[in-house]
């Protein structure tokens, strides 16, 4: 860490050398913003729709409304949006049950998937129900060296005609690899579907979503998933999660999540549609604000020569910023300066703990208004080498930006956030 730096300083460089990615990442909020409003115009989103339903949900107007909003913003055919997935790996598990049969082969493209999803198809845990018990196959294609898809590794892999649904992980998760373009994720749906037209490219869109004026489904994904307190709830959706695509899959999940025969006609929205309404309305801006905060963070923290990804000036694809600390006690310092600066719970130390679903300890920082909304300021690590922090999120810039700097100080023990 550079010794000698003066915060306020850094922070002004740090700021005047990010204006023009904020400027860049303001035009992409504006087009998502545009073309949010489009669809609300189109399926005339009235007050009306904002009522809560009980019982068994038939006829719900605000729930199938939003459904058909979210399939027109994500450029799908149909969505499924619902407050009982209970979080982003309930969803992408339902997407991917829904194209795959015992005997299939499940292909993860982007090397090993994100760490709770490893228990859902069997590689952790054996836990019962897992794909592995269902005779469900699994394969993989490592990433290359410089942390890209090899496209022709996957190609080669995808035409075994037991590939049924190949899996597209978005974002890094816990991984030093770079967060996939859309770009990129349409070259993989190319080769796949080259190879192996029965195939269903199923993509993990989570932290992804409005980081780009278009998503996954535009350039030939067939399924996309991911959770509603991430990036599409706006910071304002209580709980939910969604799958959107094409409309024989999207059903086939509506059977997972509910049962055969039933599908997607129940599903109460005890909390009323208004919130999911309105948290996607703000989803482009909100994502923008995070998008800024990571952006600053990656620019203080190269000031800093720590070891970041992306640099701040790269183009981005999720709104996750890793940096590498060497160290366990700095992973810990850092996260527990995120909680300080939090809104909720600024009081609570946040400690390394065995969170389920993950292989080693985790700590998490997440003085957030909705538990575990990574939307909002968050960060957190499993503590392994390099002891890296993931922090996203930040529903404000500004409160996002007091965080990193709360977050930098808390290294040296020295100041508070109320001393800058």
């Amino acid at each position: 860490m550079m010794e000698g730096y003066n915060i306020d300083e850094l922070t002004i460089k740090a700021e005047a050398d990010c204006a023009e990615v904020f400027r860049r990442v303001d035009r992409t909020a504006e087009a998502n913003t545009a073309r949010v409003l489009r669809a609300f115009r189109k399926y005339r989103v009235s007050a009306a729709m904002f009522a809560g339903t009980n019982g068994y949900g038939y006829d719900d107007m605000g729930r199938d409304t939003l459904e058909l909003v979210w399939a027109e913003v994500f450029g799908a055919e149909k969505a499924l949006v619902r407050q009982n997935f209970v979080n982003g790996t309930h969803a992408i598990a339902t997407a991917l049950f829904a194209g795959l049969r015992p005997g299939d082969t499940l292909l993860a493209a982007t090397g090993a998937p994100y760490d709770t999803l490893r228990s859902v198809i069997g590689l952790t845990g054996n836990y019962p129900g897992n794909m592995r018990e269902y005779g469900i196959e699994y394969a993989q294609v490592d990433l290359l060296p410089d942390g890209t898809p090899d496209i022709e590794a996957i190609r080669r892999a995808a035409a075994d005609p037991k590939v049924r649904v190949v899996e597209v992980q978005r974002s890094s998760g816990y991984a030093t690899r770079p967060a996939l373009s859309v770009d990129i994720i349409g070259e993989i749906c190319d080769a796949v579907h080259a190879v192996n037209p029965s195939a269903a490219v199923v993509a993990d869109n989570c932290y992804g979503e409005f980081t780009d004026t278009r998503e996954p489904c535009e350039v030939g994904a067939d399924l996309i998933a991911g959770s509603l307190i991430k990036n599409p709830g706006g910071g304002l959706a209580p709980t939910g999660g969604y799958v959107a695509g094409r409309a024989d899959l999207v059903e086939a999940a509506a059977m997972r999540l509910t049962v055969p025969g039933i599908g997607g006609e129940c599903g109460c929205s005890p909390y009323g549609s208004r919130l999911f309404y309105q948290g996607l309305f703000l989803a482009p801006h909100v994502t923008a604000q995070a998008l800024k905060t990571a952006v600053f963070a990656a620019r203080m923290t190269e000031l800093l020569g720590y070891r970041s990804r992306p640099a701040f000036d790269a183009p981005r694809s999720d709104i996750i910023q890793s940096i590498d600390f060497g160290e366990p006690e700095l992973l810990v310092k850092f996260c527990k300066g995120i909680q300080f600066a939090s809104p909720v719970d600024s009081f609570v130390t946040p400690e390394p703990w065995d969170m389920p679903g993950y292989a080693d300890q985790v700590i998490m920082a997440a003085g957030t208004f909705v538990q575990g909304a990574s939307i909002e300021l968050s960060c957190d690590g499993p503590m392994r080498e390099p002891y890296t922090a993931y922090m996203q999120g930040g529903l404000t810039y500004e409160s996002g930006k007091l965080g990193v700097l709360s977050a930098f100080k808390s290294l040296t023990e020295e100041k508070k956030l109320e001393d800058f």
